[in-house]
């Protein structure tokens, strides 16, 4: 098996250097980890399944012109996307009231905000991603006000598009995490959606029961993390019932 250039390794995922100028490769990993990686966990099919939700969900945001990194996905554990400077934020949009909100505000979970709300974060583990004001992100030039605007245009109208996607399925979007990056054609800059967007990054409740099919199972020690993603894939029409989530490749390559 040939060895491949590793760009970046993350907490869930793996950049490798793509077959293409301008590409990598994006191996989604089993790795469970919560707190910034504090409570860490290997569950086995994690990976498989956030790479076909997110694929899945990228792609229909490109169908109603939504810029991305998304090419396509190369196999069960696997995407090519296009390679983009990264913008060092985490941009976090909440329509109902759980995790840390609940706690800072002392908002009972599971309570709906006024209106959708776009928090900032700053990517850095070591200070456990400290939320940020829109003048932090312009004063120390984490990204210029024209691309700040760009996100958060592009936020409202992902939150819309997928809280529509996921009702229709009798699924809640309670909130969720959006990374975004810098994407040059030639001499024009353009900010696209990059990173990832699965039960991993968002909070995703059963619209009648209120069962929580996302990351907080992990999390919270609830179990049933495989089942909640495989009830998600399956809902949303891109798994069925007989499919496994844990098959046996590809093997990572170090």
């Amino acid at each position: 098996m040939n060895r491949r250039h590793r760009i970046y390794e993350g907490k869930a995922k793996i950049l490798y250097e793509g077959p293409e100028p301008g590409t990598y490769i994006q191996f989604f990993k089993d790795d469970a980890t919560a707190f910034n990686a504090k409570k860490h966990e290997v569950i086995d099919g994690k990976g498989v399944l956030n790479n076909r939700i997110s694929e899945y969900i990228f792609t229909q945001l490109a169908r109603i012109g939504i810029p991305t990194h998304f090419i396509k996905r190369v196999n069960m554990r696997e995407q090519l996307i296009k390679a983009v400077d990264m913008v060092p934020l985490e941009v976090v949009v909440r329509n109902v009231a759980a995790g840390s909100i609940s706690k800072r505000l002392g908002i009972e979970e599971g309570t709906p905000l006024p209106q959708s709300i776009i928090e900032f974060y700053y990517k850095k583990d070591k200070l456990d991603d400290p939320m940020v004001s829109e003048e932090h992100i312009t004063a120390f030039g984490w990204a210029t006000p024209a691309e700040l605007e760009d996100i958060m245009q592009l936020s409202i109208r992902i939150n819309d598009f997928l809280t529509g996607l996921f009702v229709g399925v009798g699924i809640e979007l309670i909130d969720f995490k959006m990374e975004f990056g810098r994407l040059w054609e030639g001499d024009v800059m353009h900010i696209v959606l990059a990173d990832e967007i699965s039960p991993d990054s968002s909070r995703l409740w059963d619209i009648n029961t209120k069962e929580k099919m996302d990351k907080d199972r992990f999390r919270r020690d609830m179990g049933g993390l495989i089942e909640a993603y495989q009830e998600v894939a399956k809902r949303l029409g891109i798994m069925n019932e007989n499919e496994q989530s844990r098959p046996n490749g590809p093997v990572l390559v170090k």
